[in-house]
């Protein structure tokens, strides 16, 4: 039997991802750190691996949503289920500062365009992405399952 996922936030994991999904200096010339959805999301796993707390201050206020660099879908996809998987569907205890909103809400600007509303559950937000996305949010739906 497969060992169960333990949520909570797994910042080897995330850092892979945000690794993965970075286009390098090769694509982007130079680094543009935090004025990029993913160099944004590394600055926050640095900030949590140097003084993990749950919450970035200002985190959401900070994404740069005006990135428009293409990224792979494909690693996005992967990246937003290996998130959902370290959230701890707090419902009505969410907040929009956590750690892991704000690097999913990053990679939803790569992959979407824009952040996505979120509220607390995933199953509810897999969902509401399938309505809005119905491919897209297979994808994550399948990376997710395995």
């Amino acid at each position: 039997m497969a060992e169960e996922h333990k949520k909570g936030f797994n910042d080897k994991l995330v850092w892979e991802d945000l690794c993965n999904c970075c286009r390098s200096e090769d694509v982007c010339g130079r680094c543009q750190g935090g004025e990029c959805i993913i160099g944004y999301a590394k600055q926050c796993v640095k900030e949590y691996q140097h003084a993990p707390k749950k919450e970035v201050a200002d985190g959401t206020d900070c994404i740069p949503t005006m990135d428009c660099k293409v990224f792979e879908e494909m690693d996005l996809e992967i990246a937003i289920a290996h998130i959902l998987k370290e959230c701890k569907d707090c419902k009505q205890d969410h907040v929009e500062n956590c750690i892991i909103n704000v690097i999913r809400n990053c990679y939803e600007v790569g992959l979407f365009g824009d952040v996505q509303p979120y509220e607390g559950s995933t199953l509810q937000y897999v969902m509401r992405l399938k309505e809005e996305f119905p491919e897209r949010s297979a994808k994550i739906a399948e990376a997710y399952r395995s």
